[in-house]
C-alpha cells in the first residue's frame, strides 16, 4: 500500500485536522472547532485532542494490529481521557471531539471505520463507492437549515449568531442514540462507528481509497466541482495538496458564502490517498 497525505489549516488558524500512516494503518481526524462564546468545560482544545487521539491510535494500531478497529478506537479514547488530567469536565457536551476515519490492511483484507462526517471513498474496479456515517448530517439538518439560509454573509454578526444557535442545539445531539456519535470522552462512541472490510485480492479487490475531512470532501459534496471518481483520479494523478489547493480556490471564489452557505469561510482540509497493486 502506497499512502500520500496532505493537511492544511484554514488560513491564519491552527490546524485541527490530522492525518497519519504507519504499520498498515491510515487515519484522518477532524477536530470540532470550539465556538469562541461557548464553554467546553475543558482546559484543552481540539488541536490538542486530535494530536493525542492520533498518537494513541498509532501506538495501539502497532501493538494490537489484529484488534478490531472499534476496539482500538475505544482504547485510544480512554487513554485520552487519562491525558486530560483532573481539571476538565469530560461530561460537558462541548468537550473536545473529533471525527475519525481509519483504514487498515490486515491479511487479505482492508478494514475500515468511519465515525461522524469524514468520508471514505473506495475504488474496487467498478467506480467510486462512498462510505459515510450519515447520522451527523441527518441529526443536524434542521439546525443547519436555519443557520445557513444564505441571506447573510459569512463573518457578519447575524451569521455568527445563527452559528452559535446551531452549536447550542447541537449540544443536545452529541453521542446520543437519537443524535450522532463522535470521538470525544466516551469510549462507547467507537461501538457506533460504521465498519466493514474489503478484499485486497481477487474479484472486487481494493484498488484505491481516499480518507477525507469535510474540509476536503466539500469540493464534491458542497461545491460540486468534482464527482467522487474524479476526486480519486485527482488524488491519484496530482496528489492531495492539489485537491486542497482547489478547495482553497473554491472557498475564495465564494468568500461571502452566498452561493455555498457554510459555517466558515475556510476550513482545515486533509486528504489521504491509498494506492494498492
Amino acid at each position: 500500500m502506497e499512502v500520500r497525505l496532505a493537511s492544511a489549516p484554514a488560513p491564519g488558524r491552527e490546524n485541527e485536522d490530522i492525518a497519519f500512516a504507519a504499520a498498515g494503518l491510515v487515519g484522518v481526524l477532524d477536530g470540532v472547532t470550539a465556538h469562541a462564546t461557548l464553554d467546553s468545560g475543558c482546559l484543552h482544545g481540539p488541536a490538542w485532542y486530535v494530536q493525542r487521539l492520533a498518537g494513541h491510535l498509532l501506538r495501539r494500531g502497532v501493538t494490537s494490529a489484529a484488534a478490531p478497529l472499534a476496539q482500538t478506537l475505544a482504547e485510544a479514547i480512554e487513554l485520552v481521557r487519562d491525558d486530560h488530567g483532573g481539571g476538565c469536565d469530560l461530561n460537558h457536551p462541548n468537550t473536545p471531539a473529533a471525527t475519525v476515519t481509519l483504514l487498515r490492511t490486515h491479511g487479505d483484507e482492508a478494514d475500515y471505520l468511519v465515525l461522524c462526517d469524514s468520508p471514505l471513498v473506495i475504488d474496487r474496479g467498478s467506480g467510486a463507492e462512498l462510505i459515510t456515517d450519515d447520522r451527523f448530517t441527518e441529526a443536524v439538518a434542521p439546525l443547519r437549515a436555519k443557520a445557513l439560509a444564505g441571506d447573510v454573509p459569512i463573518g457578519s454578526n447575524e451569521h455568527a449568531q445563527r452559528i452559535r444557535a446551531a452549536r447550542l442545539g447541537q449540544q443536545e445531539l452529541v453521542n446520543r442514540p437519537d443524535g450522532y456519535w463522535i470521538a470525544a470522552a466516551n469510549p462507547e462512541a467507537a461501538a457506533h462507528a460504521v465498519e466493514g472490510s474489503v478484499p485486497l485480492h481477487g474479484t472486487g479487490a481494493l484498488r484505491r481509497a481516499a480518507l477525507l475531512t469535510d474540509g476536503a470532501s466539500c469540493i464534491v459534496d458542497q461545491f460540486g466541482l468534482l464527482d467522487w471518481s474524479q476526486l480519486l483520479d485527482l488524488l491519484t494523478d496530482k496528489g492531495p495538496q492539489e485537491l486542497i489547493d482547489r478547495v482553497r480556490a473554491a472557498e475564495a471564489a465564494d468568500g461571502d458564502g452566498y452561493t455555498r452557505p457554510r459555517y466558515k469561510r475556510h476550513d482545515d482540509a486533509t486528504a489521504a490517498i491509498c494506492l494498492f497493486d
